[in-house]
């Protein structure tokens, strides 16, 4: 579906509120800031200048520490956006009455702390390396000019005690319309009757089944006028009686599985094609495998088949992303292997020893965000090569068209060709 350009589908602003609720600082338009809001903007402004992003090829949630990376940037025009048209509302809140979901590196959490003198802000981040970055970040700007800023936000799992009695939420908008349902109907169901819910976004990224979705949840949405290719939906009234659609569960014939999904997990509770394609290969892997690894494992579908097609065998899942962790675990769970399938959250197998497993297995992304990106699945080829014991197998799926094979060759180890299909190669990668 063709992004927004226009406010057909998506609004224009409404009035401004004079409650405590109101989206923006228009109703302050007729009158010269206070000296006080001088300070805040410039207090806010330095905040904004120190944030830094890291490198994904040298990322701080890896045991071996990380770098900024001074080419990429922290804070878009979308932050900004979202700190202006949510000023009001924040200005207006009180202790533990503001919400930030899916901040990425600490831009929309700290800005609002800076600005508006907020403390207890509770903090959702599906993505590690995004809670990672909110707390390094924190934790530099509170040793220079912002001491304290640090214990200014708690990080909480997507529930009731992320959302109980909330007043303003404000959040970078997802890509999946499923992840955006399952925010929203936590807020509409735990959040206070008067919360107003601002999610920005790039208007390349948006459609108008954004609004739909918002509007299951809520009484009212209206969108922000575009300012630098970014855009703010605001909702309010949230509509009685809202349930939880998430988690899902669907049965898989063709594997005859059970999977278990939460509303941000990779490919909900379908079986994508690249793992559908790694699959058919998973009778090649050594028998004698007994300690597999899937690194990035969505919902856990590689992980429980490979326990249930190797009774002998304990398996780590592991996955960045806290929806993934609850899908994967849950997905085990259902299928009877919980007990031989630990589910871990942490960055490309950061947290497991060297030298810890018989095989890998791998269906790396090829997007970082809403970028093309090969840089995690080169980073996961580094990972396998680490965590695997010599002579074990690594097993990956990709798209053709990347020619992973001399990466993977520098990373692990002798890679053939396992397989070759349209669109997917499979290779098996042994270990030096």
């Amino acid at each position: 579906m063709p992004s927004p350009t226009s406010d057909e589908r998506l609004p224009s602003s409404p009035a401004p509120s004079d409650g405590p609720a109101g989206p923006g600082r228009a109703a302050q338009s007729s009158a010269q800031p206070d000296a006080a809001a001088l300070r805040d903007q410039a207090a806010l402004d330095r905040l904004l200048a120190r944030l830094e992003r890291f490198s994904p090829d040298d990322d701080p949630a890896h045991p071996r520490g990380g770098t900024a990376d001074p080419t990429l940037v922290a804070v878009d025009a979308t932050d900004r956006l979202l700190l202006d048209e949510a000023a009001g509302a924040l200005a207006a809140s009180g202790p533990g009455e503001v919400v930030v979901i899916d901040d990425r590196f600490g831009a929309l959490t700290l800005g609002a702390a800076v600005a508006h003198g907020l403390t207890g802000i509770r903090v959702h981040q599906d993505a590690l390396t995004s809670e990672t970055a909110l707390d390094r970040n924190a934790q530099e700007a509170s040793r220079g000019a912002f001491p304290g800023l640090d214990a200014r936000f708690t990080p909480l799992p997507l529930g009731a005690d992320l959302l109980r009695g909330a007043r303003v939420v404000v959040l970078q908008l997802p890509r999946s319309l499923a992840a955006l349902r399952d925010v929203a109907e936590h807020v509409a169901r735990f959040a206070a009757p008067d919360v107003v819910v601002l999610a920005g976004g790039r208007l390349k990224h948006m459609t108008p089944a954004m609004n739909d979705v918002l509007a299951e949840s809520f009484t009212d949405v209206r969108a922000s006028l575009a300012r630098q290719k970014s855009r703010v939906l605001v909702a309010r009234g949230p509509r009685p009686g809202v349930g939880l659609t998430y988690p899902v569960t669907e049965h898989l014939g063709e594997l005859d599985l059970d999977v278990v999904a939460y509303g941000a997990a990779f490919a909900g509770a379908s079986l994508d094609i690249g793992t559908r394609y790694l699959l058919g290969f998973l009778d090649r892997v050594s028998p004698g495998a007994t300690d597999a690894v899937d690194l990035g494992c969505g919902t856990g579908i590689l992980a429980v088949s490979f326990a249930r097609s190797h009774p002998d065998a304990v398996v780590v899942a592991t996955d960045q992303s806290e929806a993934a962790v609850r899908s994967a675990r849950a997905t085990a769970e259902a299928d009877g292997v919980g007990e031989r399938v630990r589910v871990v959250r942490d960055d490309v197998g950061s947290s497991l020893a060297d030298r810890s497993a018989d095989v890998v297995l791998c269906n790396p992304p090829f997007h970082q965000g809403a970028a093309l990106s090969t840089g995690v699945a080169h980073r996961m080829f580094a990972a396998a090569g680490r965590v695997l014991r010599p002579g074990g197998e690594l097993w990956t799926v990709y798209n053709s068209h990347l020619r992973y094979r001399p990466a993977l060759e520098r990373a692990v180890g002798p890679t053939t060709q396992a397989g070759r299909g349209p669109k997917f190669t499979v290779t098996r990668s042994v270990a030096r």
